[in-house]
């Protein structure tokens, strides 16, 4: 093949290979349709969904729980959605209140049963760091355990862990060793309203 020859058929070849990317491999891998965005703008993002759940916190007087209504996220499948309701109860209280859970407390992990018990396994915070007093682990343990079983029918009874292990007790009162049924007899009876989220 003369050099001319093998000029024309490489010059050819570099044709087909373009054409081939022009017709089938760029508008494979590009997006038509989307939308553009310019330097510096993001795309605006869907809003959250969020559910209201009853949440329970300490009252002015500290002689009872209160239930508040608060947005939570939405959690699919229902173990996630327990997840999410126990990260919510964990945080702070909204005003006038106080929280249950001893500062610094997080969720370690979340497990179902079929026959509906959940096990809340917690960070050690909520023992080392409890204020003892029997009315107050009373509020700590119903606290979680009514917010999962009043929120999610579906979860019958709640026993929480600590770092991962079975305890007989927070602070040396409420009996933990077996899974705990939802308790209404220290709420108080008049709720305060939705919150908002707040």
């Amino acid at each position: 093949m003369s050099r001319r020859a093998a000029i024309a058929a490489a010059a050819l070849t570099g044709l087909v290979a373009l054409v081939w990317l022009l017709v089938f491999f760029i508008p494979r891998h590009s997006a038509p349709g989307a939308p553009a965005v310019t330097p510096g703008q993001s795309a605006t993002a869907a809003p959250e969904r969020k559910i209201t759940a009853t949440l329970y916190y300490i009252s002015e007087d500290g002689m009872s729980l209160v239930g508040a209504q608060r947005e939570v996220p939405f959690g699919d499948p229902i173990v996630e959605q327990a997840r999410r309701i126990v990260e919510a109860e964990l945080g702070g209280a909204p005003p006038s209140l106080a929280s249950a859970i001893p500062s610094g407390t997080t969720l370690r992990a979340l497990f179902l049963t079929e026959r509906g018990d959940a096990f809340v396994d917690l960070s050690s915070d909520v023992s080392t760091r409890h204020t003892g007093g029997a009315l107050d682990e009373l509020f700590t343990v119903y606290a979680i355990v009514n917010a999962l079983t009043v929120n999610l029918p579906a979860i019958r009874r709640v026993q929480i862990l600590v770092d991962g292990k079975e305890v007989d007790t927070l602070a040396g009162h409420v009996d933990l060793r077996h899974p705990l049924q939802k308790n209404l007899k220290w709420l108080a009876t008049a709720a305060t309203p939705a919150l908002d989220g707040r």
